[in-house]
């Protein structure tokens, strides 16, 4: 009788649980400009960041923002993240152009890891090309492309992160998404005077750090 009743309890108690609340950080789309926005897309308060993969300022932003940006307030449905490209140099194209291979979902996770690496990868970007400038010219922009995620690492932070070798292939195969991220670089630098930059709701933030952009989100509605 008494396992008949504290089963009952059980039930009861069970289904007054409250569901649990949706992560918004798994919710990821590529928009119609080749950005990729993650998050609510009903959020009270848009980030858009304008990012460069070899810029050490964007990753120190990276890292600093993942916990209190995307672990709380995207996960919360707070705040929606939209990264746009502002590529400053043919490697950085590179990297861009490995991410963009991801899925949208997987993006920031793959994102991170370049910025994480950058110091390892662009240095080893470095010696690759001076020791094989000729032939990096000879070769078709798809190919150099492949090359330099090839001999950087960056292939091999790619695969960590789902983008297979023949997934790479078929992605670069393809001119459309190399025209999207200059397009996107073009339009960032109309914006920005350098990287990262920032619209918080569709108006340009002030500063380059999350303590400096921290506050502006607050008074955005990301509370």
């Amino acid at each position: 009788m008494r396992s008949l009743i504290a089963l009952a309890a059980a039930t009861v108690l069970a289904a007054a649980a409250p569901p649990a609340a949706k992560d918004w950080r798994t919710t990821a789309s590529v928009t119609p400009i080749g950005s990729v926005l993650v998050g609510n897309p009903a959020a009270k308060t848009k980030l858009v960041e304008y990012l460069s993969f070899t810029c050490s300022h964007c990753g120190d932003f990276v890292a600093e923002s993942k916990a209190p940006l995307h672990d709380t307030l995207v996960r919360q449905g707070k705040v929606s993240v939209e990264t746009r490209a502002a590529v400053r140099d043919p490697f950085d194209l590179a990297a861009w152009s490995l991410a963009k291979c991801a899925a949208p979902q997987k993006f920031p996770a793959l994102a991170s890891a370049i910025f994480a690496a950058r110091e390892d990868w662009t240095a080893k970007g470095d010696a690759y090309a001076q020791a094989n400038l000729p032939k990096l010219k000879a070769m078709s922009q798809p190919q150099q492309l492949r090359a330099v995620i090839d001999n950087t690492g960056l292939g091999a932070i790619g695969v960590q992160h789902g983008v297979t070798p023949a997934a790479l292939d078929r992605c670069l195969a393809s001119t459309a998404q190399r025209d999207q991220l200059i397009k996107m670089t073009q339009a960032a630098f109309k914006k920005i005077p350098g990287t990262p930059g920032f619209e918080i709701n569709g108006k340009m933030a002030e500063g380059a750090s999350w303590a400096v952009l921290s506050p502006q989100l607050v008074a955005a509605g990301a509370k």
